[in-house]
């Protein structure tokens, strides 16, 4: 294990002019805000069920005079999914925290809590770009795809939506520590990598956020919509890399030769769960100081900034969600 020496760490010894740490990259995170959100408590085993009722039938037979008909009964449906633990130690030694001018476990503390919430989003997207319901930009195959995203793909893929009883979206998760929603608008909800940026907004009829009125933006990351449909984009959602057609296409290809396809997922309400990574329980960050003797490293030579946390996503209904794998203009 490689550890956090006083050697890896630059002293600047050069005039403090300016004393701020450089701007780092933090994840955006933005996937847990559209799924079903069900926080497990404690003691409850590792695995999550999410409960729905099934809808009845229509009635085609008219009531009988003075006859009462027959009762129905209630009828529910269970997707299970089954938590799993995930963590890391960072380790610091007593030189760290003696000689370095940077605030070591602070700064460890933070990028912990990033790469823990990292970790849950990327597992999330693993989970849901694998949705069995898939549209292409062109042809009938990802090996195929070298075009950009446009109107009449996006209309396909929300007509299959209603036709599945796709509801519109209208509140989602907030950005507080608890599991509190907000209400947003009714929409179909699109997330994609920031690549497609450029693509969306040549759409036909495409509405930017700054245009939006008094309608207010999901988030930060919303760039605008398209008909009923409005865009979120995040650099965490990466592409299939050289997954599409030898023929380009002026599509982006970073190995010149295939295209790379990037999934743009289209959600309606519930379509899939998540447990999120909120709330005062949901994750344990631990902290040993540099200094505490223990038999294993009797001078208290290290220390340690640890998370870990549990977590899982599911779909919930295949049908109404779909993937649209598209190609990305290249500038």
């Amino acid at each position: 294990m490689a550890n956090t020496t006083y050697g890896d760490i630059s002293q600047r010894t050069a005039a403090y002019a300016a004393s701020e740490m450089l701007s780092h990259a933090e994840p955006v995170l933005i996937l847990q805000k559209f799924g079903l959100t069900k926080p497990m408590p404690k003691n409850k085993a590792d695995n999550v069920k999410f409960r729905r009722p099934i809808p009845f039938n229509e009635l085609t037979a008219p009531l009988v005079e003075g006859v009462t008909p027959s009762a129905q009964q209630m009828s529910y449906e269970d997707v299970n999914a089954t938590l799993n633990q995930y963590g890391k130690p960072i380790i610091i030694t007593d030189a760290v925290e003696d000689l370095a001018e940077d605030p070591v476990l602070k700064d460890a503390s933070m990028l912990a809590g990033e790469q823990a919430a990292l970790t849950t989003e990327m597992i999330t997207y693993g989970v849901i770009k694998a949705g069995t319901s898939v549209f292409y930009a062109n042809a009938s195959s990802r090996a195929a795809v070298n075009t950009a995203i446009s109107l009449n793909k996006q209309r396909a893929v929300t007509r299959s939506l209603k036709a599945q009883k796709a509801q519109k979206i209208t509140k989602i998760l907030d950005g507080s520590q608890n599991y509190n929603t907000t209400p947003i608008e009714a929409a179909y909800v699109a997330v994609a990598h920031t690549d497609v940026e450029s693509d969306i907004r040549g759409m036909a009829g495409f509405t930017p956020v700054a245009e939006y009125g008094s309608r207010k933006p999901i988030c930060a990351e919303e760039i605008g919509s398209v008909e009923d449909v409005r865009y979120v984009l995040s650099p965490e959602l990466d592409p299939f890399q050289a997954a599409g057609s030898g023929t380009v296409n002026g599509m982006v290809a970073d190995d010149a030769t295939n295209v790379d396809v990037y999934p743009v997922l289209f959600f309606g309400r519930e379509a899939f769960g998540v447990v999120p990574l909120k709330g005062g329980t949901s994750m344990t960050p631990m902290v040993i100081n540099p200094g505490s003797p223990s038999k294993s490293d009797p001078l208290g030579q290290r220390g340690y900034v640890s998370w870990k946390c549990w977590h899982t996503a599911v779909i919930l209904n295949q049908n109404w969600m779909a993937r649209l794998e598209v190609g990305v203009t290249a500038l």
